[in-house]
């Protein structure tokens, strides 16, 4: 009898390890990146970064998991720009967006786009892990920034991310 005892404890406790190692929802990570446009296609015009001009940007940003699989993504990207032998700062974009998580370490953003320039759009995103640790993981991902407005033809960038979350 105290052996069926022992067996049903090990079983319970056994049970129990299962419950406590399984993620809680919401979940909140932070992350921040650089960002390299590589070019932009507007109207009959190609712009060429590296080669034109210089322009990165930072995002940094709050994502808030409501499930394993969907999400809420609030990012804010300072971009700076050198033409000339000038650097400054010409442009903030406050990029909210879905996330959908796509298994195998992908996940895809779908983000609106509200720019200080007076431009507007969308920028789908497509990410991916490529390193995670305990602490903190490593990603690179692939915005393609659609943008409007501002009485400029309408523009596609292609673009390079890459970047640490925790």
């Amino acid at each position: 009898m105290i052996q069926i005892r022992h067996a049903v404890l090990l079983v319970l406790m056994m049970m129990n390890t299962s419950v406590f190692s399984q993620t809680t929802y919401p979940k909140i990570t932070g992350y921040f990146g650089i960002l390299h446009p590589f070019v932009t296609f507007s109207g009959n015009e190609t712009s060429v970064n590296f080669r034109d001009y210089y322009a990165v940007g930072f995002p940094t940003g709050i994502n808030i998991w409501k499930s394993s699989k969907i999400g809420f993504s609030f990012e804010v990207v300072p971009h700076i720009k050198t033409d000339d032998g000038i650097s400054k700062m010409n442009n903030f974009l406050f990029h909210p967006g879905v996330l959908v998580a796509l298994g195998n370490g992908y996940t895809f953003a779908g983000r609106a786009a509200f720019e200080t320039s007076g431009r507007y759009g969308f920028t789908p995103v497509l990410n991916k892990t490529v390193i995670k640790n305990d602490n903190c993981s490593y990603f690179v991902a692939i915005p393609l920034p659609v943008r409007f407005g501002n009485e400029h033809p309408a523009s596609f960038t292609a673009t390079f991310q890459f970047g640490i979350a925790f």
